[in-house]
């Protein structure tokens, strides 16, 4: 079972108590109602998935119920980092990826 850091709680927990809510960092349309069908689309459906590092939104629904933001490896599904939800990306990761982080 993943352990995952909730930054607002400051401990380490299940991941049965969170929930996956999506890419990070997706900026909202200021006039939504003015999109076209395939911006609009494209702003709720279509989201990059790479493999490796990806910043994602998560919840921790069975706690605090706080948004946050986490860094994970597709690949070898570990959390690089965790940090609060209206903060930037980090604009340097852990040099050893094994090396967990909350800010």
């Amino acid at each position: 079972m993943l352990l995952i850091r909730c930054p607002y709680c400051e401990e380490e927990r299940p991941e049965l108590e969170f929930r996956n809510a999506g890419e990070a960092h997706i900026a909202r349309s200021t006039n939504m109602a003015g999109e076209s069908d395939d911006d609009f689309e494209k702003f709720f459906f279509i989201r990059s998935n790479p493999k490796g590092v990806i910043y994602e939104r998560w919840r921790h629904m069975h706690g605090c119920a706080r948004f946050f933001n986490a860094v994970r490896d597709t690949v070898t599904d570990k959390f690089i980092m965790t940090y609060k939800a209206g903060e930037p990306k980090p604009s340097k990761l852990p040099k050893n990826s094994n090396e967990v982080v909350a800010k």
